[in-house]
């Protein structure tokens, strides 16, 4: 079984520091982590444009794409980009708004 694991949770394993995580986001990194071990946890390249987006330094950017190098994408279909449309469509009609990497993410 593959997870698409969502910017948040990478975001709290590769990018805080482990003693500035509160408990029950420390659970949420062990969960993940297990799932790294496991060979379970995915990531698209939106995800990825996600975490890497505000790093001011340099060289932790390149830090942060080094250890991200070991996961591949799972890459999107034409029919993704679709479906995210109609999810769009979807809650843009209940007055729900998404921005499109969301929606791709729920695609």
């Amino acid at each position: 079984m593959s997870v698409l694991v969502d910017t948040p949770i990478w975001s709290l394993a590769l990018r805080r520091k482990r003693r500035h995580l509160s408990q029950p986001d420390q659970k949420l990194v062990e969960e993940w982590a297990e799932l790294v071990r496991a060979g379970q946890a995915q990531i698209i390249g939106p995800i990825r444009q996600e975490i890497l987006f505000g790093i001011r330094r340099t060289a932790d950017l390149n830090e942060l794409r080094e250890v991200l190098s070991s996961f591949e994408d799972i890459p999107l279909s034409t029919g993704d980009y679709e479906q995210a449309a109609i999810f769009f469509n979807q809650c843009r009609a209940k007055g729900i708004t998404g921005t499109p990497i969301d929606l791709q993410i729920c695609a």
